[in-house]
């Protein structure tokens, strides 16, 4: 969310700054519901193949062969992909690889909201942080008190997680009947509910710790913070360092998904061109033309002179240095993480071998304890924790919205999918027939319980939503 900076210098807003502001924010639930509602139906595409194929005889040995193929970038006998000396598999490949550029666009946006958005006002994130802390609180207790003293106690990270993708996606379904307010408290919920995902896979799921390529990883982490301090924006620089500090990650024990993040938060956020610079230069580029020759001549041209295509490159130039490195950065790679990388994880990972299982299986052991973590746990904790928040007065309820909608929003938080499958594949080991089975079993878990709470939340907004338009989605046209 991008409010105007007025926010925080003016006690009270005239009408001017409340629609500036307003129409900031507008534009950012744009933004996030393009992004991701329209990635969370490629999500549900793949993980529904990923079902069938996994399923059909004959062909689901192939399925599943496919994702143990080793890969390989090799040079002479270093290979970038490797860990602990041996390839990597694709699908150690998708897991750590690809989804540490994933976790590298939740760092670039979890900075983004810090300096400029929804996060960088205590006050306006206090209510989707406390419902966040909840989130994740009481479906880890609920998950460990039906889990306690089993052999999958350890998965209790597993239901924490909110797939913003899939939870905006049902709110796109409902059109403009929601309000803004409920998008924007619920993309800030996610992006904390984020920061915790990381947190945890930072403590819990390191091992092993190869400290001196821990101390290599730290210099270039300096070097990287040096180079931001020294104003440096080129983004090879930024991307070619963090590139080595992942496989220093991987290999030292620290999970690599982690230097994703952490190479983004060192991501500049200002440009190389203030924006009044760079409007001088577009001014100077375009008095150029029209002093050169008359409109009419112009018309008539189809090449450009020399003088006309210099003039057209700086523009060009200046377009890029006026857009900060961690925008666009994060620009570049949402259509990247959502409708390629996410969606392969869903299709490598969603791939559950249901044939031989017990159907009543769905509803004991580590799927129940899943399933009751993401639809019980997600709901009772984020709609308790928000409910006391704005009760005791710390927070203000979001506009146009009331207990009936913050109840859904809170339904609609159990859709864990894509960190949720994430953790469980940290937590139990493939390699392992007793862990695969717990694992296949989780990830049953999470589609089920997932699939719960989407429907549960979609059907309550449908019932108790107001017909009409909501009042603030006039402007999100």
């Amino acid at each position: 969310m991008t409010p105007t900076s007025s926010r925080h210098s003016h006690p009270t807003w005239d009408t001017e700054e409340k629609s500036v502001f307003q129409s900031g924010i507008f534009y950012s639930a744009r933004q996030a519901l393009r992004r991701h509602a329209s990635g969370g139906n490629i999500l549900i595409a793949a993980t529904v193949l990923a079902l069938i194929i996994a399923n059909i005889p004959g062909i689901n040995s192939y399925y599943f062969d496919f994702w143990e193929q080793e890969v390989r970038l090799q040079l002479g006998d270093f290979n970038l992909f490797s860990h602990s000396g041996h390839p990597m598999s694709l699908m150690a490949f998708i897991n750590d690889a690809l989804m540490a550029v994933f976790f590298f666009s939740i760092g670039l946006e979890i900075k983004r909201e810090v300096l400029v958005g929804e996060l960088s006002s205590f006050k306006q994130a206090l209510l989707p942080i406390v419902g966040a802390i909840g989130g994740m609180a009481v479906p880890v207790l609920v998950y460990y008190s039906l889990s306690r003293g089993t052999d999958y106690a350890g998965g209790a990270a597993i239901p924490m997680a909110t797939d913003i993708a899939f939870s905006l996606g049902v709110l796109g379904m409902l059109g403009k009947r929601v309000p803004v307010s409920l998008k924007i408290f619920l993309t800030t919920l996610a992006v904390v509910d984020d920061i915790g995902g990381i947190i945890v896979i930072a403590v819990f799921y390191s091992s092993h710790i190869e400290f001196m390529l821990l101390g290599y990883a730290v210099l270039l982490f300096g070097v990287l913070l040096l180079g931001s301090k020294l104003r440096i924006k080129s983004k090879v620089f930024y991307l070619g360092i963090g590139g080595v500090i992942w496989f220093l990650f991987l290999n030292s024990g620290i999970h690599p998904t982690i230097a994703g993040v952490l190479v983004a938060f060192c991501v500049p956020a200002t440009p190389v061109f203030a924006p009044s610079r760079y409007i001088k230069i577009i001014r100077s580029s375009i008095s150029h033309f029209k002093s050169e020759e008359d409109p009419e001549d112009l018309d008539k041209r189809t090449i450009l002179s020399n003088e006309q295509l210099n003039w057209l490159k700086k523009v060009e130039s200046a377009s890029d240095k006026v857009i900060s490195p961690l925008q666009d950065l994060e620009d570049t790679l949402h259509p990247i993480v959502n409708y390629f990388i996410l969606p392969l994880f869903a299709f490598a990972n969603a791939g559950i071998l249901l044939l031989g299982m017990d159907p009543a299986s769905v509803f004991e052991g580590i799927s129940l304890s899943v399933i009751a973590g993401l639809v019980l746990g997600k709901f009772i904790g984020i709609f308790s924790f928000s409910w006391l928040a704005v009760k005791l007065r710390l927070a203000p309820m979001p506009a146009h919205a009331n207990w009936h909608m913050m109840a859904s929003i809170a339904m609609l938080g159990g859709i864990g999918f894509t960190v949720s499958i994430f953790i469980a594949s940290l937590t139990f080991d493939a390699a392992i027939p007793a862990q695969l089975d717990l694992l296949n079993h989780a990830k049953l878990g999470i589609v089920v319980g997932s699939v719960l709470a989407g429907l549960i939340a979609f059907i309550w907004l449908h019932f108790t939503l107001p017909k009409g338009v909501a009042p603030d989605a006039v402007d999100e046209d």
